[in-house]
């Protein structure tokens, strides 16, 4: 009983087109790890008897499964050449050579959207015609560096504030909030929300004057983002004008009568000569 399971485990990791010349067989990895903004090679070989021949073949990669499927790369050709239609999104290439039994897919500039299953295909062209897929895929995982996208704060009912820090990465990142002077431990509102790359977390309480500092990390990098709140302004006093204010008026008042004063004593001599 268990090698029957055992073969089965095999037979379900790879595709398998049967007849009576024997086996054909695709083989991939199982999981792939990535970095964003770097390339990334999905590997995949395939099998066939030794007596068979594959002059022309078409390779096709493929991501998603049934429900929503979409072609990523194909080529079709005579061995060696497998060229790509005219319109393939330069992204993505054949990494490897059908010669040497070797379909494996490049990704240029991994991001995150990129992470998901992938499927390895093979089509033989011919009197014979023969087309073999993997069955369970290649799970791509794009990990990146944490970045904080938005740090803000809105008004509470009473006078603080609650800030808000928006952060995306893979592995999702750990937010911590820091004060000037030390860390602002237990002022994290509930636990944090994860959807899909982006984390949310809030910091309840934050008062006027105060600055705070949002820190997304993760095993491949740190990000930081600092909110400064301005202190709410002094109110003017109850009684009479501000201080402030009557200076200012006593300034402009005084600067004009200097002013005319000047003016008199210009035309008080002009108006003696003119009697003269």
């Amino acid at each position: 009983m268990d090698v029957l399971l055992c073969v089965s485990l095999l037979f379900a990791a790879v595709g398998v087109w049967s007849s009576e010349e024997g086996v054909w067989a695709v083989h991939v990895q199982a999981e792939v790890r990535a970095l964003a903004g770097h390339p990334v090679v999905l590997p995949c070989t395939f099998s066939h008897p030794s007596h068979s021949h594959h002059a022309s073949v078409q390779v096709r990669w493929r991501l998603g499964g049934a429900q929503s499927v979409t072609i990523l790369y194909r080529c079709t050709g005579k061995v060696p050449v497998c060229e790509p239609g005219p319109h393939q999104d330069p992204r993505y290439r054949l990494e490897g050579d059908p010669r040497q039994h070797d379909l494996s897919l490049r990704i240029n500039g991994a991001a995150l959207g990129d992470s998901g299953r992938y499927y390895c295909g093979l089509e033989v062209e011919g009197r014979d015609h023969k087309s073999v897929e993997d069955n369970l895929g290649t799970r791509l995982r794009v990990e990146a560096a944490p970045i904080i996208l938005s740090l803000k704060a809105e008004a509470g009912q009473d006078s603080s504030y609650t800030a808000e820090c928006k952060a995306a990465g893979s592995p999702p990142p750990d937010i911590q909030w820091l004060g000037p002077e030390h860390p602002l431990e237990g002022s994290t509102a509930g636990a944090l929300s994860l959807t899909g790359d982006l984390i949310v977390s809030r910091l309840q309480g934050v008062e006027p004057g105060w600055q705070v500092t949002c820190s997304a990390s993760n095993p491949h990098g740190k990000d930081k983002a600092t909110l400064y709140l301005l202190p709410h302004p002094a109110p003017p006093p109850k009684d009479g004008v501000p201080p402030y204010i009557l200076l200012l008026l006593i300034l402009s008042l005084g600067s004009k009568v200097i002013m005319l004063l000047g003016i008199g004593v210009w035309l008080v001599p002009g108006v003696g000569l003119w009697w003269k």
